[in-house]
């Protein structure tokens, strides 16, 4: 067990250095579990990065769901994560419902299908990035605290459209389409403008209202957040790191086809400073 916790942290300090440093504002006993939730995390995000057909996908993206319900045991032991995943299961008693409704959520990601509503979209931020903070949340005891869920799916939200911002100009490039066609038909936006990467009045009046909604998803988060435990703060770490990004694109030079990026310092700078102060999380 030690060589799969040790692999996890290898893998979320490499590829999710976000959430590893806001992990080290946990206990040092529940590290080891928000580590292999990460890890879990980062595997199933990046499947439609290691293939070259969405079949592949499928068929890996199926063998983490009957590792989690228990019918893929005889394997687990030899892939790290997955079993370093399903000893925190097991000791923290973690819902196994949000996991696999987070690998359905990541089938989406395979095919380049657009997302058609806005309800679509929050019903996939939801499923992953609002449960990945569920169940962070519920690994540092937060589970039997009120309004967690409302918390967890607001905050999860906020950050997860602005990851979708973030990486609209990869997605763009590959042909792929998170943005709600409901929100870009609202705009005026022609899909075939994405391919072309032509950055009109239309896309950016769509991609501002996106933000908008961020903002809000950040504002419902703050007030459920009141009665939250700090010891549950530090799956809301991350969180912190979204405004900024939102800022930045509200530049008057911002380009939606080129990655806004925050420098590393400053992201290390604001997860510290909100890790002592309750309100610096949303604002």
């Amino acid at each position: 067990m030690q060589d799969s916790s040790a692999y996890c942290e290898a893998l979320v300090r490499a590829a999710d250095r976000d959430r590893f440093l806001a992990a080290l504002f946990a206990p040092a006993e529940h590290r080891g579990a928000l580590c292999a939730l990460y890890a879990f995390n980062i595997e199933i995000a990046r499947v439609r990065e290691s293939i070259r057909e969405p079949l592949a996908g499928e068929i890996r993206l199926q063998w983490w769901n009957d590792a989690i319900v228990g019918k893929a045991a005889g394997e687990v032991a030899a892939n790290p994560v997955a079993a370093a995943l399903l000893a925190a299961v097991a000791r923290y008693r973690l819902p196994s419902e949000l996991l696999t409704g987070l690998i359905a959520a990541r089938r989406f990601d395979l095919y380049n299908d657009p997302m058609d509503k806005l309800t679509d979209f929050d019903d996939y931020a939801e499923a992953t990035s609002s449960a990945v903070i569920d169940l962070a949340a519920r690994i540092l005891g937060g589970d039997g605290t009120p309004g967690l869920g409302r918390l967890a799916l607001h905050a999860g939200l906020g950050y997860a459209i602005a990851g979708l911002l973030q990486a609209f100009p990869i997605h763009a490039a590959r042909g792929q389409v998170f943005l709600p066609l409901e929100v870009l038909q609202r705009h005026g936006v022609q899909l075939e403008e994405l391919a072309a990467q032509h950055a009109t009045p239309e896309l950016r009046a769509a991609l501002a209202a996106m933000r908008r909604k961020a903002r809000e998803h950040l504002a419902q988060a703050a007030r459920a957040a009141e009665d939250i435990p700090a010891a549950a703060r530090p799956a809301l770490l991350p969180v912190v790191l979204v405004r900024p990004v939102l800022d930045g694109m509200e530049r008057a030079d911002y380009d939606p086809f080129v990655p806004v990026e925050t420098p590393q310092w400053r992201r290390q700078w604001r997860l510290w400073r909100a890790a002592g102060r309750r309100g610096r999380i949303f604002s």
